[in-house]
């Protein structure tokens, strides 16, 4: 089983690298661009046999323990069978 993990900033936190990229882009005469936000995606291989409930609840934990600063950070999981 694999997990994805994508974090990114929670709505109003200020994001100056996205902040960055938005107006570099812009200035690369790219103008539909009005804003970007910038985030990670983190891939987990799980071992085999474990139940999705089981398997979600420990990357939840994971998450909340290092891979996310919750304070200003939010998380999406998903569970690849396979």
């Amino acid at each position: 089983m694999k997990a994805i993990v994508y974090v990114d900033l929670k709505n109003g936190v200020l994001d100056p690298q996205g902040k960055a990229v938005s107006e570099t882009l812009t200035r690369l005469g790219f103008n539909e661009v009005t804003g970007a936000r910038i985030g990670k995606r983190i891939e987990l291989e799980l071992e085999d046999g474990l139940e999705p409930t089981a398997a979600e609840a420990r990357v939840k934990e994971m998450c909340e323990t290092l891979l996310a600063n919750t304070v200003i950070e939010r998380y999406d999981i998903e569970l690849i069978q396979g």
